[in-house]
């Protein structure tokens, strides 16, 4: 039986790429070293794409697969395709969102606990020598009691939401539409970070949410405000944030992701009041083999006739203007729970 042609553009972990072997024709586009030409002379063949968000899929990559059908995309978000025109063409898209929720939920927590208790100054005051030559660490601030900004209530916000109310916190948020959750909606972004002490930001990326955290919002945040980005680096309009850091208007930034990746900006990673992390909330052996596993499952169910395991709504995307909910999976015909994310 003739195996169906899948055109690769990244590698998968390795037990998944394994199954892809071996249920399917594989064009490794990701090995070529003429990559045009590899897709000009394999593309017609693929009626299925292996690829994640950072490998764009343009009108130009389109043009190459006529009779694409599927793109399986290996990551939660995928602001470089080109999703009109993949709509245009009856292209289904499918993504991994359900499968990193709990870990990037995981790490908005543990950037805003490293951050109110100065993990990072701490672990050099021990190591220095500091604690034992000048006494007791300073003073932090404790987490009970104060207020949790959310913006952007899909599952990763809710998910984020669930563990900052166990820890003592007042749950606010903010969202493109009210949601039916135990948080309170405040429909105002800048009244939002008003509230808050700390602010976390987890809404998709693209040009619906580009600088939707802009000088205004930050300043409404204050001196002793923390905003935590664990979204994209494009939704922060990093600039504003930079000086507002520098200036003392903001106190504290807790970063996942940044404007320009892998070399943030070092007037950025300069200043004493940030702390940083290398886009690695999904970063866990677990979650990055469920998000693989994911993709075969998507190949899977497209080619035995069933419904896609995790389907993203390209109309829902399309359709919304400020992007403040998750591009997570589409809400009907699909086998998994919607979730949100980066």
């Amino acid at each position: 039986m003739t195996k169906p042609d899948v055109m690769v553009l990244t590698q998968l972990r390795p037990d998944a790429m394994n199954a892809l072997e071996a249920r399917y024709t594989l064009h490794r586009w990701d090995l070529a070293q003429d990559k045009p030409a590899f897709l000009a002379r394999h593309g017609a063949a693929c009626r299925s794409v292996v690829t994640n968000g950072h490998t764009p899929m343009t009108v130009q990559m389109l043009e190459h697969l006529p009779d694409l059908e599927l793109v399986a995309c290996a990551s939660a978000g995928f602001e470089g395709f080109d999703l009109v025109a993949m709509a245009d063409r009856g292209v289904a898209l499918s993504n991994t969102s359900s499968a990193l929720c709990d870990d990037v939920a995981d790490c908005a927590i543990m950037l805003l606990l490293a951050a109110r208790r100065s993990l990072v100054a701490a672990d050099a005051y021990v190591r220095s020598g500091d604690w034992g030559a000048k006494g007791p660490f300073p003073l932090q601030s404790s987490l009970k009691g104060k207020v949790l900004g959310i913006i952007g209530m899909g599952a990763i916000g809710q998910a984020i939401g669930a563990r900052g109310q166990a820890m003592g916190q007042d749950v606010r948020y903010w969202n493109r539409s009210e949601k039916d959750v135990p948080y309170t909606f405040v429909p105002d972004l800048i009244d939002l970070a008003r509230q808050s002490d700390a602010l976390v930001v987890v809404v998709p990326g693209g040009a619906g949410t580009e600088h939707l955290i802009d000088a205004p919002v930050m300043e409404a945040l204050g001196r002793d405000g923390l905003l935590i980005n664990v979204a994209r680096g494009t939704v922060v309009d990093e600039a504003a944030m930079i000086e507002a850091l520098a200036t003392g208007r903001l106190g504290h930034a807790a970063l996942d992701v940044y404007e320009n990746e892998p070399r943030p900006d070092p007037a950025l990673t300069g200043l004493p009041n940030v702390t940083l992390f290398p886009h690695h909330a999904s970063g866990t052996v677990e979650t990055r083999d469920a998000m693989a596993w994911m993709v075969v499952e998507n190949l899977d169910a497209y080619y035995s006739g069933r419904d896609l395991v995790s389907p993203v709504d390209l109309s829902r995307n399309l359709s919304q203007s400020t992007g403040s909910e998750s591009t997570g999976p589409a809400s009907t015909g699909s086998q998994s729970t919607g979730q949100n994310r980066s």
